[in-house]
Parts: structure tokens; C-alpha cells; sequence
């Protein structure tokens, strides 16, 4: 591991703003803070809202400073990523913003029953091989579930005109209602503060003239969802710097992994 990552893992085992949790901490089994973030840990009863897959933490500090009465919360496992958002909303004292370095697969040990009232996509990987690995899957729509009331509103910012297309086939397949459906973002009359805050990644694909794409959609009353039984044409777009592979075909499609 490079020393500049010791060095960040180190700093943050220090940041008051970082909740760190061992596999054996949270594996069938709940984190203390379970159902009490508001109370215990950010002590205010504020709506609380999640950045999953959060990265360098862009949109849990900027939402922070742009709501003082809500509380963020940005979840990663990537720790040197996730030190910039933690060291910047720890050096301005945003005291509504926090950081829990977790994998999303336990994302229901760490949150209780209608605990959370927003969820913020931002650029996950669309995973065009495996569907449960999807952050938008009827996989983690059932965790999400957990925590989330019937009216909890869920943000999908992305690149990937395979992620978009099959999250909005999904969100229709299973009746959820769509408040914002945009495949054109910056083309759109949607953009205001909120949308505008740019991860490390949007600002790259929009350099390449890459359309961002929004969808906004409630959570519903269900606890079980369909998956979509269609195919989705894989993004073909080439960038090394974060995981593509040179387009190949498979059983005669174009397709490109991530």
C-alpha cells in the first residue's frame, strides 16, 4: 500500500467526522449507532441523508454546507478517496456531515426503520455484468428499504446510459413513482445548486461530452420488486482512469466492463 494511503488511513482513524467499522463489527449483526445517528451522534433530530458509493465526498459536503439543518452522511470503502470530503467538512467544522467507511452490501446494520429520508446516487459503477452489484438493483432496493419510509426520495446522477435506462425500466416495472426523469442534465431546465455540485468523475465526463443523466424517484410501499427481463446496451466508452476495459464483443454485442 503507497505511504500517501498510510498516511490518510491514519488521519482518519483520528477525524471525529469518520465512523470506521470492522467486517466482524457489523456482519448479521447492527452497529451501536443503529436508529440513533440523529440522537447520538449528529444530536439534532434533522432529516438525515446518505451519499452511498460517495467517493471523494463532493455531494455530502457540498449538500452540508448548502443545508445546515440536515445531516449527511457519506459511505465508501474506499478510505483514500473518502479523506478529501473528510478533511475539508472537518477543517470548515460542518458539523452536519459525516463519513462511514463501509461496504453498501451492510448498509441495513447501520440504519433503522424510516431512520434515513433521502438517498443520493452520484456516479456509481453501473456493474453491467452482474445486476446485484447494482446500487439500483431490486438487491440493494430491498436493503434500502429497510430504513427508508414509503415518501424517502432516491437521486440517480450518472454517466452510463446502460445504469439510466435500466433503473428507470426497473423504477417503472415496479411502479415507483418518478418525480425528475432527465437524460440530459446540463441540457435541461432541471440544474439548480443542488444538481450542479459536481463529483471528481462528472466533471471528467462532462469535459468529454458525456450527457449527465438524473432520475428521481420515491422509495414506494413495496418490499419486493421485479427485475427487469430485458437486455441493455453496454456503454462502449473507453477511460482507464476508472476501470474501463477496451470494448470486446460478447455473444455478438458490443460491450465494455467496468
Amino acid at each position: 500500500m503507497a505511504k500517501n494511503k498510510l498516511k490518510k488511513f491514519a488521519e482518519m482513524a483520528t477525524y471525529k467526522n469518520v465512523i470506521e467499522s470492522e467486517f466482524e463489527d457489523v456482519f448479521n449483526k447492527d452497529h451501536h449507532l443503529k436508529g440513533k445517528w440523529k440522537q447520538d451522534y449528529f444530536k439534532n433530530n434533522h432529516p438525515l441523508v446518505l451519499e452511498l458509493g460517495c467517493g471523494k465526498g463532493e455531494y455530502t459536503v457540498g449538500l452540508a454546507r448548502l443545508y445546515p439543518d440536515k445531516n449527511f452522511i457519506g459511505i465508501d470503502i474506499k478510505g483514500a478517496r473518502m479523506h478529501k470530503g473528510a478533511t475539508e467538512a472537518l477543517e470548515e467544522g460542518l458539523t452536519n456531515a459525516a463519513f462511514l467507511r463501509t461496504r453498501i452490501e451492510f448498509i441495513q446494520s447501520f440504519f433503522g426503520v424510516d431512520e434515513v429520508d433521502e438517498v443520493w446516487l452520484t456516479f456509481p459503477d453501473p456493474q453491467m455484468k452482474k445486476s446485484t452489484k447494482r446500487l439500483t438493483s431490486s438487491f440493494f432496493l430491498k436493503r434500502y428499504r429497510e430504513f427508508l419510509s414509503p415518501s424517502s426520495v432516491i437521486h440517480l446522477k450518472t454517466d452510463s446510459q446502460f445504469l439510466y435506462e435500466y433503473t428507470l425500466e426497473l423504477v417503472k416495472l415496479n411502479h415507483l413513482t418518478i418525480e425528475v426523469n432527465c437524460d440530459d442534465l446540463y441540457h435541461s431546465d432541471y440544474v439548480d445548486s443542488i444538481l450542479s455540485l459536481q463529483t471528481y468523475y462528472e466533471s471528467k465526463w462532462l469535459a468529454k461530452g458525456i450527457p449527465i443523466k438524473y432520475l428521481k424517484f420515491y422509495m414506494g410501499e413495496e418490499k419486493s420488486w421485479t427485475e427487469p427481463d430485458k437486455d441493455f446496451e453496454f456503454d462502449i466508452y473507453h477511460n482507464k482512469g476508472r476501470g474501463y476495459r477496451e470494448r470486446n464483443v460478447i455473444d455478438g454485442r458490443k460491450t465494455a466492463g467496468r
